[in-house]
């Protein structure tokens, strides 16, 4: 992440086979995991963080994309994988980094992370960072800033208390690109904005606070109890391509905004513990989660005088909205959910070889919607959904550098899992997810790791966003992916580190409903991606980077009528370490060969151009 400069979600999946970045409307973190489109399945330090906002990356150790479903380990949802943050915690020594970048369009980023200890029973850290950018698209601009103190208590050597508090406020035009014409993304600069930049607003302010404690009962059973509540306040407003350029050159624009605020308390207990019987022994897991979740919303449509659309021309694509105001489809509610769950899962070590792997989990989830619209007759629903979620499998270790498994594994989406039920969606079953695997992993060299993953994902009862009503969702029936993911990370040689991934997808409707039709391809999945990132370190202090990015051509939904051309993508970047051990300036280059490209979108008339050719300059110390 550091040598690649990256700085959001987006950036990393970018790297990680099997995966894609959605737009998300342009004011959220959305992910497509093996066909799975999903702004939910997001987690901190293992805790559910599904609120529709942008993270950064300014506090975090790693990124961990865990594929495959995920319901025994982390709860509903989870089909295609989930993504989860693991951030820096405070440690018993002195910590002292600042960073500064600079780049085009007058981009401005800087950071900080410091901490010590207090004394032998505590430590403290802080992470720290503010940006301010502008962009290539027109009118968009990006301010973010955020502030994240912990401490660590270890009133005894069997005992510690993390806390953290995080407030992060990001600020944003909210871009939904470009519409399409003739079933490609339209033909204009990429500098050109659809709809209303002045009128389209992102503005997310998130408050979080983490209690987490560890304990060593003794006798290899640890105790772990972690907590976290979080308030989420979030406001977007879009004005926006709501249609296709036609053959006279004319297109539709729409807009609306949307209010929701979100209190998210999750609870979660863990006892991990090892037992001997004869020669197997058992690595045990049991838990508890608990859970509650607040949600208020409120949408309102934009109107162009009196219509609630305006036509312009793609010469000059943008119109003023009026007012903006509910009507009858608005959403106005609040949304409460409970989630229980309970799980226990063994790991039985048979011999040094052989290992098998069984979980099962129980989740209760409960929604309750209640409709506050006073422009229409309110429509309040209730559902409770019980589901387990089980998963089996076997590795095989027959030497010290290769290991290979099999493995089952379910996950279950409840209709209101986004806090959000409709008449036509309150009445649909959980979503049911079954995925089979093969793999292994080979060190080819004592640090090179090659990976491999055959897979099949079947999804029953799926819903999707509707490509043509924005907040609306649609059901598609059955889907497939199957696929094959390759990944190779480590050193090649002394002085050459690579990541690289490769993917082949396929991902399909299997069973037709009204609005998608058997056979059709899911969207934003291309058969094809690789990624590849290369470091060489020269000598003398100098380094380079050098990334390339390949994604064939895809849907942009599962309608199948427009479809993303297949692009490829070169990143470089240039190092140099100060002779002090201390100090690092690089030079990061993206899209060297100023390639017009289209990495994403959102439904078939919201589609992004990619940046063209930028800079990034970064100044790193420590003290």
């Amino acid at each position: 992440m550091r040598d690649a400069a990256m700085s959001s979600i987006a950036d990393v999946i970018r790297y990680v086979p099997g995966a894609t970045a959605h737009q998300g409307e342009g004011n959220r973190d959305q992910v497509v995991l093996r066909g799975n489109a999903t702004t939910a399945d997001f987690f901190v330090d293992g805790i559910r963080d599904d609120a529709q906002t942008f993270r950064d990356l300014y506090n975090l150790e790693r990124v961990e994309v865990l594929k495959g479903p995920a319901g025994m380990v982390f709860g509903r949802g989870g089909a295609g994988g989930i993504v989860n943050r693991v951030t820096k915690r405070p440690v018993f020594g002195h910590v002292g980094n600042a960073q500064l970048t600079v780049g085009s369009d007058s981009q401005v980023r800087g950071s900080v992370d410091i901490g010590n200890k207090i004394n032998d029973a505590a430590a403290w850290r802080l992470n720290a960072m503010g940006e301010k950018s502008d962009s290539f698209r027109n009118g968009v601009e990006l301010e973010r800033y955020a502030i994240n103190p912990t401490v660590i208590l270890t009133p005894s050597a069997d005992t510690s208390l993390t806390l953290g508090y995080e407030h992060l406020r990001d600020d944003r035009t909210a871009d939904r690109g470009f519409p399409s014409f003739a079933g490609r993304p339209f033909n204009a600069d990429p500098s050109v904005f659809f709809g209303n930049a002045d009128q389209s607003r992102s503005k997310a302010t998130v408050d979080g606070f983490s209690a987490v404690l560890d304990h060593d009962l003794g006798g290899g059973m640890q105790l772990k109890n972690s907590f976290r509540a979080t308030r989420y306040d979030k406001f977007y407003q879009n004005v926006y391509a709501g249609s296709a350029v036609n053959a006279a050159g004319n297109l539709t624009l729409s807009a609306y905004n949307n209010a929701n605020k979100r209190t998210n308390i999750f609870n979660q207990t863990d006892l991990t513990a090892k037992v001997r019987s004869g020669d197997i022994e058992h690595t045990l897991l049991a838990g508890v989660e608990l859970g509650h979740q607040d949600s208020t919303n409120l949408r309102q449509t934009g109107f162009f005088g009196s219509a609630t659309s305006a036509t312009v021309s793609a010469s000059n694509p943008f119109a003023a909205t009026t007012r903006f105001q509910s009507t009858g489809t608005d959403a106005n509610n609040r949304v409460k959910a409970d989630i229980a769950g309970v799980y226990v899962q063994d790991q039985i070590a048979l011999s040094k070889q052989w290992k098998v792997l069984a979980g099962v989990r129980y989740d209760h989830f409960k929604v309750d919607f209640d409709d506050k619209r006073t422009t229409t007759t309110p429509v309040d629903l209730a559902r409770t959904d019980n589901a387990f979620s089980p998963r089996l499998g076997v590795i095989w270790t027959p030497t010290d550098t290769s290991t290979y498994y099999a493995s089952y594994s379910y996950a279950v989406l409840p209709s209101g899992e986004q806090l959000s039920l409709a008449p036509n969606t309150s009445d649909l079953a959980p979503e049911k997810a079954k995925n089979y695997e093969i793999g292994a992993r080979w060190d080819v060299q004592p640090a090179l790791t090659l990976s491999a993953a055959l897979f099949r994902l079947d999804r029953d009862e799926v819903r999707v966003a509707d490509p043509a009503r924005a907040g609306f969702f649609v059901k598609t029936g059955q889907q497939r992916t199957e696929g094959l993911e390759l990944g190779l990370q480590g050193d090649v040689m002394r002085n050459w580190q690579v990541f690289a991934g490769y993917a082949f997808l396929d991902g399909r409707i299997t069973k037709a409903t009204s609005s998608g039709p058997a056979g059709a391809k899911i969207g934003l999945v291309p058969d094809h991606a690789a990624s590849i990132w290369n470091k060489f370190t020269l000598g003398g202090g100098w380094g380079l980077g050098l990334g390339v990015v390949y994604q064939s051509d895809s849907y942009t939904s599962f309608t199948n009528t427009v479809k993303l051309p297949s692009f490829t993508r070169t990143d470089g970047a240039v190092y140099y370490d100060f002779a002090d051990g201390k100090t690092r300036l690089a030079l990061n280059v993206e899209n060297l060969f100023d390639k017009a490209y289209f990495p994403t979108a959102n439904g078939d008339n919201n589609i992004s151009p990619g940046a063209p050719r930028n800079a990034r300059l970064t100044l790193s110390t420590s003290f």
